[in-house]
Formats: structure tokens, C-alpha cells, sequence
């Protein structure tokens, strides 16, 4: 429950940031751009993580980029979970030539090493233009991340839909003259569903992690601060002493990232039938 109260704190602060930006509040973390002191002050009671080289508050910009992450990791969790999901039922509902090629294609990308993968697609839609909206920052980085990761969910709920498939309250549902595309959805997913849930909360800290990466190696977010662009321009300042952005950005990733794990084992321990029979 302690870990679900941090994970509140940190949904609660992006959406807060959110709301701010949309509304044009000028309150917090919102002000990351705005000077607070000389260059490289170290941490004090005035700023708690100190400022960089262009006198901004380390601690607002550390604030800031959990916006970044939780968006990234939110958006491509839910695009992951649209290709994964359905592909995985149809393939282990329908097997046969379906089956063979949606294996074939999750195969080949899992073939892949999956950050290459990542920085393959985040370099291709970097500038590109879908639906009229140009690609950028953000965007491309959970498109990316999201368009590459629902190979695990797929694979996943394949082998469920697979055992649930000859299962009495399947063949009732047929005798009844129920639709297949009823039975997948109406019946097989809903008995399912907890899987996705699990994977969900575990796979979170993963996209947060892909995310910090990319931003780190330049391609995420450029106009605005983020947990992988502060680590990237605090790697030049440990040389001169300066490590309290390396540390602001660390403590706010190994925090998220401990306490979803632990939720994430907990969700599982708790939502698993298997683990509850145990």
C-alpha cells in the first residue's frame, strides 16, 4: 500500500503538470525555466538539488520529468496493449494459418535486439507526419517504444487463450450459438484480463526505462527536461563536482522504479488465481 501511495504521488505530479501547462499555471514545477541562482550551486535549503550550468533549479526540472516519463511509459503501455491484446487472443482462439502468421511476425521481432529496435523506430518517425501532426519529441519516443514492446503481452495471452479456448464455459458459449468474435472478446479476454493488468504494472517500469535511454542518447524530448537529457548533460559535470543533477534524476528513477516492482509483485500475488489457490 506504501508503494501505491508513491505510485499516486507520481501519476498525481504529471497530471498536475499537465493540467498546469494546459491552464497556464505558474506555480512549481511548471517554472522549470525560469533562473533561481548562479550557475552550479550546490544543493541548499533554497534549492534543494541545487541549479545547473544556466542557473535553473535542478529540483524543478527533476519534478518536470516525471511528466515526460509517466506519459511515455502510459501512452506506449496503452498502444502495446491495443496490438498485443487483440493479436494474441486471435491467434490462439483461431490457430492454424492465423496463428502461424502472427507467430511469424512477433518472432522476428523479438529476433531483434530490443533497444536497437527501440532506436530504429524512434529514429524513422523522428519528423514524420501522421495524420497531420509532425512527430516530435514525446510522441515519436512512445510511438517507438509502444509500436516495438506488444510482443511479451501477444505471446502472453496467446498461450491463455490457448488453455481457456476447450474450457467448459467456452463450449457452453458455443452450444448457445454464441459468435467467435463474442466468445474472444465477451468471454475468453474478461477471464484473462488480470494478465494484462500484471503485465501493465510490470512492464511500466521498463517503458520508463526505454524512455530515459532514448532522451539520454538525444532522440526524446529536446525542448524540455527529462530524467535521460538530465542525466546525459550531468555526465561533462561529474568531472568538475558538480553531481547533484546525476543524483536528483537517479533518486527519481530508482524511486519509481523500486516501488512499481514491488506493486507490480504484489498486483500478481494478489490477482493470479494460481498464486491465491497456492
Amino acid at each position: 500500500m506504501v508503494c501505491f501511495v508513491v505510485v499516486l504521488l507520481y501519476f498525481s505530479l504529471a497530471a498536475f503538470i499537465y493540467l498546469g501547462e494546459l491552464f497556464n499555471w505558474q506555480v512549481g514545477p511548471i517554472r522549470w525555466a525560469e533562473e533561481v541562482g548562479q550557475k552550479y550551486e550546490p544543493p541548499s535549503s533554497k534549492n534543494i538539488f541545487g541549479t545547473d550550468i544556466f542557473g535553473l533549479s535542478v529540483f524543478r526540472k527533476t519534478l518536470y520529468g516525471t511528466k515526460i516519463s509517466i506519459t511515455v511509459a502510459l501512452c506506449a503501455s496503452f498502444i502495446s496493449i491495443a496490438i498485443g491484446v487483440p493479436l494474441g487472443a486471435i491467434a490462439g482462439y483461431f490457430r492454424g494459418f492465423v496463428d502461424e502468421i502472427i507467430v511469424w511476425i512477433y518472432s522476428t521481432l523479438s529476433s531483434i535486439p530490443y533497444i536497437l529496435l527501440i532506436l530504429a523506430f524512434a529514429i524513422v518517425l523522428r519528423d514524420k507526419t501522421l495524420f497531420g501532426h509532425k512527430l516530435r519529441g514525446i510522441t515519436a519516443v512512445y510511438l517507438a517504444i509502444g509500436l516495438t514492446s506488444w510482443v511479451g503481452i501477444c505471446r502472453l495471452i496467446r498461450g491463455e487463450i490457448i488453455k481457456h479456448k476447450e474450457r467448459e464455459y467456452v463450449l457452453a458459449a458455443v452450444s448457445y450459438g454464441c459468435g467467435r468474435r463474442r466468445i474472444i472478446f465477451k468471454h475468453l479476454l474478461p477471464n484473462v484480463f488480470h494478465l494484462v493488468i500484471i503485465d501493465f504494472s510490470l512492464r511500466f517500469v521498463a517503458f520508463i526505462h526505454a524512455e530515459v535511454i532514448l532522451s539520454f542518447l538525444g532522440l526524446g524530448e529536446m525542448d524540455r527536461p527529462s530524467w535521460g537529457a538530465m542525466i546525459n548533460d550531468a555526465r561533462m559535470e561529474l568531472s568538475r563536482g558538480v553531481w547533484w543533477q546525476m543524483a536528483a534524476a537517479t533518486i527519481a528513477i530508482f524511486i519509481i522504479s523500486l516501488v512499481l516492482n514491488i506493486f507490480g509483485d504484489a498486483l500478481r500475488d494478489s490477482l493470479d488465481p494460481k498464486l491465491r489457490v497456492e
